[in-house]
């Protein structure tokens, strides 16, 4: 077994540990591996890691849900909005280049992250009790988001908890648990959109999937016991690091790519 192989699969651990723990980075950190680790083409990679996230998603959120952390009739409304959303990401970003859908998915990433280092406004009414957003606002951050998931191949974890934390006032454990609810109900979707395209090396995928769906279990047991703060400033620092990293890392293919070179 080649040893870029060997590496991605123990990275996928991580994968896992991060969307049951933050309910989001899963796609922050399958991009990345599949494309600089493995050397899957940027498009492939976005593919691969929708269903990879996806699916361990699907598994870990009833971990969550057992502990209580899942609204479902909010990750239902928002999911099923952003599906709509995924599914056309998907196809368009099937026709832009790759580099670019790398820079887009980093700058995302770095804009999520600097709204979850500062944290949200107090919207909570004086009862304490978190304020309910209208079904019609759901619905259109839940395409808006959609829409991103599928076409720079993000879960959308680092949108969702931001968008679920911070405007839905939601406590950040219930976010995040929550946020996989959505998570593997767009990521489908996305995929869906992306396969007209694209073809995915099977193997790799599922045995990477297994993988980061046992990692899911341990982030699951960690999610609940770590500190609101704490776990909302560090999920952004976490995405910060790993946006600026991209960028790094895209910077010259955009240049050439827009300079003819």
């Amino acid at each position: 077994m080649e040893i870029g192989l060997v590496i991605a699969l123990l990275l996928a651990v991580l994968v896992g540990v991060a969307l049951g723990l933050m309910g989001g980075g899963g796609s922050i950190l399958t991009v990345p591996i599949l494309t600089y680790v493995l050397g899957m083409g940027p498009k492939e990679a976005i593919a691969a890691s929708l269903f990879i996230v996806g699916v361990t998603s699907a598994v870990s959120v009833f971990s969550h849900a057992r502990a209580g952390r899942v609204r479902w009739k909010t990750g239902l409304i928002f999911g099923a909005a952003g599906m709509a959303g995924a599914f056309l990401g998907g196809i368009l970003g099937g026709y832009i280049p790759g580099p670019v859908l790398m820079v887009l998915f980093a700058i995302m990433m770095i804009a999520t992250a600097t709204a979850m280092i500062r944290g949200r406004r107090k919207t909570a009414d004086p009862t304490g009790e978190p304020r309910t957003l209208p079904v019609a606002r759901i619905l259109l951050d839940g395409f808006a988001v959609g829409i991103a998931t599928g076409l720079v191949g993000a879960g959308g974890g680092f949108l969702i908890v931001p968008a679920l934390n911070l405007l839905g006032g939601l406590p950040m454990a219930v976010a995040v648990g929550t946020s996989l609810l959505v998570i593997a109900m767009k990521s489908f979707a996305g995929l869906s959109g992306y396969l007209l395209s694209v073809q995915l090396d099977w193997p790799v995928v599922l045995a990477f999937t297994a993988i980061a769906i046992a990692g899911s279990f341990i982030g699951s047991a960690l999610a609940g016991k770590v500190p609101e703060t704490a776990l909302r400033k560090g999920f952004g620092i976490f995405v910060l690091v790993v946006g600026g990293f991209v960028i790094f890392q895209e910077a010259p293919a955009l240049v050439a790519l827009f300079s003819g070179g």
